[in-house]
């Protein structure tokens, strides 16, 4: 049995040892096989360090492999890395390697990298240096950019000389976003080699002349770094920069709008004169002769802006409604530095709506509105709620919008203002708190009718639980105290009472202060003051010492009797006092109140030098002397002068040649002319025109086609060439807002150039077909809207490019076809009519009968009247007398409240005759009393700034008689009523006037095709719609005007569709326009849809006239 039991043992035993060897195997063989990625993993335990650069390796590998696929892979990876912030640099040699490769997608990567590391590892850059110049003219703009990117990125002065030569050829290159990165490399030549200049001042100058919105923000970038002094690159630029902002990227816009700034206060004078005129109408000052502008000078002018300054602020105000806060900050102080007085309120909405944004954004606007609210109260007044203070709001910016509200404090709000501090006060945030005593401090010295009501408040919070609290409220009461002691005994008292309790310093320095200055109207309670003071001298703070010294000095000079031997106990102890401040200041004091041998002459003087009487302190906005630096900047947030600040100049007295910003056009102007006369280059044109007619008969009377083949024309000559494209397009833009009398200059040069391309390509047979079809497309616009608008002068002081372009090339062609093509007489009616249209600036009618005639009216005459205009308004969009006069009388003043005197006023719906910006009001005044009154006027009005053109003063009105007057309100597109005084000779009424919102327009007519065109730019947030249920009686087309027009005052616009009706109108105060549209539904629906700027006015209106319809 043991010889068993053991040979069994010794079997499992062996058993065992063979299955641990195989598993052993078995490990060994697994672990082997294992991958790198794997083996990566089981390392990152034990050594991080080991396993990035194991990931390195991995990388480094991808990268040198022979598959595009990894290399894509692995630059993937790396500039993951960079952005998650971690140093790739160590790859740099294996990146470099691939800059050679021909997959885009990995150039474009390494190029990310290389800019990235190019400046750290520039000995390994260099060696590549010969790839980015091959790379420099790759065909993938993108690769030229990158290579172009990285060359300026290399921070090494040998090849200073290469990239002078890349940003060359850059700056010539066709794709607009290499010409860009040429721009932003000029500025790190620069900073690498300042001798460059002048060479880089050549590119610059070319780059400003270049059309595309992409370069212009980066070159006047590159222009502020380099020559911000160089105005004089910019006088040729400065119309097209103007006509270019509104298109260019923001951070571009910000830039340009800076610069402008600066360029603007050295060439115009200032709109901030007494007596300034704003005529823009006034064209004389655009078109005097030299001669005449002689004469002017000798005689005192009054202000008349510049073209070229309205069209700075014309065309910056769109960009008040940017999302980039940024931009909105930027066109605000352009706007506060250049801008009328009466035009910088426009910027206050937009600012007030960044207050919505982060609380960074807050803090930088709300310091540049604390500047201005000092300056201009009224900007701000009416948005007083949005500077609340909120509990979420951080301490600076509760502190900043505090103190807003205390520069926009005045006697009209100071009630509700003080309510809001009376709140704050009970801050938590002890800081807060204590600024808004400060801020009660002020109010208090501002404005003296609330002086004892702050001071009375302030007392209160003496006993307040809260130590900040108290102490500020000392500080602030003593200072109040200063401007009117003697009526403020009481509180004086009362303050000596509370000193035990007060511990902070400050306070009880300030109450030792007082009870010093004014130690002779309470002889009592000082004396005591100072006893309690010399037994806790040891103890106190070093600024109630030296307060105490003080206090026992005044007391010694007026009741010796009780303070001497406490003044020589407190002198000794300052003697011997830890801080030489303190001792330095009773030696002194010793000497001067003390009479001794070694006292001179200055014992004599001692009461008038401590008992004299002090000025009251100023108390006054931290922000009162920061409008020495512009609004917006580093230096302004800081108030201290920082690095590369440049100061706005003053304006100059007399502006400079304003001709410099001309675009020369002189010359083409005169190849044109013998067109018009007598046509020496007849043969040539008769037979380019000839073969026009000789195609139209081909043609024949196939109107559709020749459309068709204008609009693939057009389509193809406006893909010929992107540059003039895009410029073309901004023009458009520009010129809808309102553009300078430049751009007519600009566009007919532009449109001259291109008709002399099209004469030349005319002679090949493709090109034959397009000529007519434009012809026929210049024609077909003559007769639609855009003649219209050109005979009119509303567009603006220059046209839109596109009107300019078709006169040009119509009107030196109509005197030939009237002596080549006698037969064609539909087109020669069509060209007689776009050339009255033309001259005809009074909008008169035509008359046929004259239309030959004004084809002998010299080119350059037809050229100057292009850009003429003579109103604000075009004449598709002219202001019209109401079609509905509804006479809704309002009661002014009623005959018990006027004792006998009742007023009674509407609305005529006219034109004012003062102001157009004004509403017209008429006022029925009746004597409702026993006997005469006489002197009946207009008094004293509320806001103060409200602009009101008063009625003469009714000298007698006779009793039960009554009279009508006219007066004028500017309301400023505002419901908000004007408030005024009715006076007689004995008594003053106060009265006010509420317009409806309706009443706040003026009626505009336009065709339904521009009331399209105008609604399509006012779409988003200047949009506001609603659903309407109609009553039963307001289905049909006649109640339907009735009852708008009663709402407001507005004109009826033609529609094609009966189920659509449209009016429009103006604003009458800032012009702005307001497009009426109701479009029918089933079952007596209705969607009515208003579109303006002015979104406040459409809601209103909205409201209005949903009330209207729906009521039977």
């Amino acid at each position: 049995m043991d010889v068993g039991l053991s040979s069994l043992r010794s079997d499992a035993v062996g058993a065992m040892r063979t299955a641990l060897v195989s598993a052993e195997n078995l490990q060994l063989s697994l672990r082997s096989g294992l991958s790198q990625e794997e083996q990566a993993l089981t390392h990152t335990k034990s050594n991080p360090k080991e396993t990035h650069k194991a990931g390195n390796e991995d990388l480094k590998e991808m990268l040198e492999s022979n598959k595009e696929s990894l290399k894509l892979e692995a630059m993937k990876r790396v500039v993951g890395l960079i952005a998650k912030g971690k140093n790739a640099s160590e790859l740099f040699p294996a990146v470099v390697k691939n800059v050679a490769s021909k997959n885009i997608e990995l150039k474009k990567l390494v190029y990310v990298y290389l800019v990235r590391y190019a400046e750290e590892q520039q000995d390994l850059a260099l060696l590549s240096i010969s790839t980015f110049q091959r790379a420099l003219k790759d065909p993938n703009q993108f690769i030229r950019a990158s290579a172009l990117r990285v060359l300026s990125s290399i921070r090494v002065s040998i090849i200073v000389p290469i990239m002078m030569l890349a940003i060359k050829e850059a700056a010539a290159d066709l794709s607009p976003y290499v010409r860009k990165t040429s721009a932003h490399a000029i500025q790190k030549l620069y900073s690498l080699d300042a001798d460059q200049k002048e060479q880089l001042i050549e590119v610059i100058e070319k780059l400003l002349k270049d059309k595309s919105t992409l370069v212009a923000g980066s070159v006047v970038m590159s222009f502020e770094e380099v020559c911000p002094d160089r105005i004089d690159l910019i006088h040729k630029n400065y119309r097209k920069l103007c006509n270019l902002l509104v298109d260019v990227e923001e951070w571009g816009q910000v830039v340009i709008i800076s610069m402008l700034t600066r360029y603007a206060r050295t060439q115009f004078t200032s709109p901030w004169k007494e007596g300034a005129m704003f005529d823009e109408n006034n064209d004389k000052a655009f078109y005097d002769s030299d001669s005449e502008k002689k004469e002017d000078q000798a005689e005192e002018k009054p202000y008349i802006m510049d073209p070229d300054h309205r069209l700075l602020l014309r065309n910056t105000k769109p960009l008040l409604q940017s999302r980039n806060t940024a931009v909105v900050m930027s066109v605000a102080q352009l706007y506060w530095h250049l801008a009328p007085k009466h035009e910088v309120s426009i910027v206050t909405k937009s600012l007030v709506r960044l207050l919505r944004s982060h609380r960074e954004v807050q803090y930088i606007v709300l310091q540049n509105i604390a500047t201005m609210s000092i300056q201009r109260k009224g900007m701000f007044e009416p948005y007083m709620k949005s500077f609340y203070v909120r509990s979420t709001d951080a301490t600076h910016i509760k502190t900043l919008k505090l103190e807003i509200l205390t520069n926009l404090a005045n006697e009209a709000n100071i009630s509700t203002i003080l309510r809001e501090f009376q709140t704050y006060v009970k801050s938590q945030d002890k800081a807060f708190a204590a600024a808004t005593i400060q801020a009660i401090g002020r109010c208090a010295t501002n404005i003296t009718e609330v002086t004892d009501t702050c001071l009375n408040g302030l007392v209160l919070l003496l006993s307040n639980r809260d130590e900040t609290v108290v102490a500020e409220s000392v500080v602030v009461i003593k200072k109040l105290l200063q401007t009117q002691p003697t009526q403020h005994c009481e509180i004086i008292k009362h303050m000596a009472k509370l000193f035990d309790n007060i511990t902070v310093p400050m306070a009880r320095a300030s109450i030792l202060w007082l009870m010093g200055e004014y130690c002779e109207r309470v002889p009592k309670i000082a004396p005591d003051v100072l006893r309690k003071m010399a037994k806790s001298f040891t103890a106190e703070d070093d600024i109630v010492k030296l307060q105490t010294v003080n206090l026992a000095a005044k007391l010694y000079l007026t009741n010796s009797k009780q303070t001497k031997l406490l003044t020589q106990y407190i002198l000794n102890l300052g003697k011997y006092d830890q801080n030489y401040d303190i001792r330095d200041r009773t030696r002194f004091i010793r000497q001067l109140i003390v009479p001794n041998e070694k006292s001179g002459a200055l014992n004599k003087y001692a009461r008038r030098i401590l008992l004299a009487p002090k000025p009251a302190p100023v108390l006054e906005s931290a922000f009162k002397d920061r409008d020495r630096f512009q609004l917006g900047t580093l230096s302004h947030s800081l108030n201290t002068k920082a690095t590369g600040y440049q100061e706005l100049s003053d304006w100059p007295d007399v502006a400079p040649d304003q001709s410099v910003r001309n675009v020369e056009v002189i010359e083409p102007i005169k190849e044109w002319a013998p067109l018009v006369g007598k046509a020496k280059k007849s043969k040539s044109e008769d037979k380019f025109y000839s073969d026009d007619e000789e195609e139209k008969e081909e043609e024949g009377s196939e109107s559709s086609g020749s459309e068709d083949g204008s609009s693939s024309s057009s389509s193809e000559e406006s893909g010929s060439d992107s540059d003039e494209e895009s410029s073309e397009e901004s023009d458009k833009t520009s010129s809808d807002s309102g553009q300078s009398s430049s751009g007519s200059e600009k566009s007919s040069s532009e449109s001259e150039a291109e008709q002399k391309k099209k004469k030349k390509t005319k002679k090949a047979p493709q090109k034959k077909s397009k000529l007519p079809a434009a012809d026929s497309d210049s024609d077909e616009n003559a007769n639609g809207p855009v003649a219209q608008a050109s005979s009119s002068s509303a567009e603006s002081s220059s046209g839109s490019e596109t009107d300019s372009e078709d006169d040009s090339d119509s009107d030196p062609v109509t005197p030939q076809k009237k002596k080549s093509e006698p037969k064609s007489k539909p087109k020669v009616e069509v060209k007689s009519k776009k050339e009255v249209s033309l001259l005809d600036l009074d909008d008169f009618s035509p008359a046929p009968t004259n239309a030959p005639k004004s084809s002998a009216v010299s080119s350059s005459l037809l050229s100057d009247l292009e850009g003429l205009s003579l109103s604000n308004v075009s004449s598709n969009m002219q202001v019209t007398t109401p079609s509905f006069g509804p006479v809704k009388t309002y009661e002014l003043l009623h005959h018990m409240s006027g004792k006998g005197l009742s007023a009674k006023y509407h609305f005529p719906r006219q034109p004012c005759l003062y102001e157009p910006s004004m509403v017209s009001v008429q006022v029925i005044l009746t004597n409702g009393s026993d006997h005469s009154l006489e002197e009946i006027h207009i008094g004293d009005r509320s806001p103060a700034g409200l602009n009101i053109h008063c009625f003469n003063t009714v000298e007698r009105l006779e009793q039960e008689a009554s009279v009508t007057v006219s007066m004028g309100i500017d309301f400023s597109d505002s419901t908000q009523a004007a408030n005024f005084q009715l006076c007689t000779k004995e008594d003053q009424f106060s009265v006010s006037i509420q317009p409806a919102v309706g009443e706040l327009l003026m009626p505009s007519s336009m065709n339904e095709q521009d009331f399209c065109k105008e609604q399509g730019k006012l779409l988003g947030m200047n949009e506001t719609s609603a659903t309407i249920t109609l009553a039963t009686a307001n289905s049909s087309s006649q109640v339907i005007n009735k009852h708008v027009l009663s709402v407001a005052n507005v004109g009826v616009i033609s529609s094609g569709q009966n189920s659509l009706h449209r009016f429009a109108g103006r604003t009458v105060s800032s012009g702005a326009l307001v497009l009426v549209s109701l479009e029918l539904k089933e079952s007596l629906s209705a969607l009515l849809t208003i579109n303006t700027e002015k979104s406040v006015m459409a809601s209103m209106l909205l409201r209005d006239l949903k009330q209207a319809l729906a009521q039977a």
